[in-house]
């Protein structure tokens, strides 16, 4: 089963989604995490300030932020290979590393009405 975890740099809260005035970029990616739960992806998620323990016992994260530092984070991974780091990819990137087929919203109606020629429409 594909897998996908990410470790954030330290937050408030566990989404970043508190506060007055939340960041819309880590609204947009709750969202696409949600989306990827929903297509069979487990996700993992996991923050620096309230837990450490994951970030120090992945060996491939603490290497990356020792070599590159904590502004290396948030760090994407899929099938624990990262995919991402110090940025938050979007749904379509996920997708392609993943294999998945996003679905194509239907085309909007034309301005005037239906697709029906004169005199065809009830």
């Amino acid at each position: 089963m594909p897998t996908v975890k990410v470790f954030d740099p330290p937050m408030c809260c566990s989404t970043g989604l508190c506060g007055p005035e939340p960041d819309p970029a880590l609204a947009r990616f709750a969202a696409d995490l949600q989306w990827l739960q929903s297509q069979g992806v487990v996700v993992e998620r996991f923050s620096l300030s309230q837990q450490p323990d994951k970030f120090a016992k992945d060996a491939t994260v603490m290497q990356a932020m020792n070599s590159r530092g904590a502004d290396v984070l948030p760090i994407v991974m899929v099938n624990d290979q990262i995919v991402a780091e110090r940025q938050y990819p979007s749904r379509e990137q996920l997708g392609s590393r993943l294999g998945l087929i996003l679905s194509v919203s239907p085309a909007a109606p034309r301005a005037g009405g239906c697709c029906c020629g004169p005199g065809e429409c009830s």
